[in-house]
């Protein structure tokens, strides 16, 4: 399990990244080894979605979310490279995360 089951997004350091879909915040720190500043949303009691590499969080466990919503601003990944790390898990197991990426 971990890094490799998502799909990194590349863009400019302090892009916005957004909710996939509306939900709770279930983790918004820096704890998770492998992942920088990481943000969780839990979206129903099977679907969570994973941001990793992000510069600033902008909401904090507990938070509610809509799809859409702007929740962190892009930060650098492994090779110092802008991007971030999206990720969803059903039932705790990764899926493919292409079919929940909001179309913006």
């Amino acid at each position: 399990e971990g890094i490799g089951k998502g799909i990194d997004i590349a863009g400019k350091e302090g892009d916005a990244v957004f909710a996939a879909a509306a939900g709770k915040v279930v983790y918004s720190g820096g704890g998770l080894i492998g992942y920088g500043n990481l943000i969780i949303v839990k979206h129903n009691q099977s679907v969570l979605s994973a941001y990793g590499y992000n510069r600033d969080l902008l909401v904090g466990e507990g938070d509610l979310v809509s799809a859409g919503q702007r929740i962190a601003s892009m930060g650098l990944g492994p090779e110092r490279r802008p991007l971030l790390h999206f990720e969803i898990r059903v039932d705790g197991k990764p899926a493919d995360p292409l079919g929940f990426l909001p179309t913006q």
